[in-house]
């Protein structure tokens, strides 16, 4: 169980950082205050998913696995939703944070 409420806290973070991409190209008020808000919304729940995950997983494969889903999660929104330029470094340095994720857990 307490993989998936890691996983969870991590999509969390990437719909989170969806939000804040989201308040940058808000063109009112009302807006921004919506995204800001389900920001808001998210990073709590996303910490709270990420506390119950250390009950049951050691904080040190934790929290990379936590910042590597929503770091990858983050790129790849910017590359689809929000049409960043891909460039072949962006994708080296997000392949060796992955494997590093992977290597870190496999050595656990």
């Amino acid at each position: 169980m307490s993989w998936i409420f890691l996983i969870a806290a991590g999509l969390c973070e990437t719909a989170f950082t969806f939000c804040l991409g989201k308040a940058k190209i808000s063109t009112d008020d009302a807006q921004w205050w919506a995204w800001i808000s389900a920001f808001g919304v998210l990073y709590v729940l996303s910490a709270v998913l990420l506390a119950k995950a250390v009950q049951g997983i050691s904080v040190g494969i934790a929290y990379p696995v936590w910042t590597g889903i929503g770091a990858v999660g983050a790129v790849l929104i910017s590359f689809l939703v929000f049409k960043e330029p891909v460039s072949f470094w962006k994708i080296f340095f997000l392949t060796t944070l992955i494997a590093s994720v992977v290597g870190l857990k496999s050595v656990e």
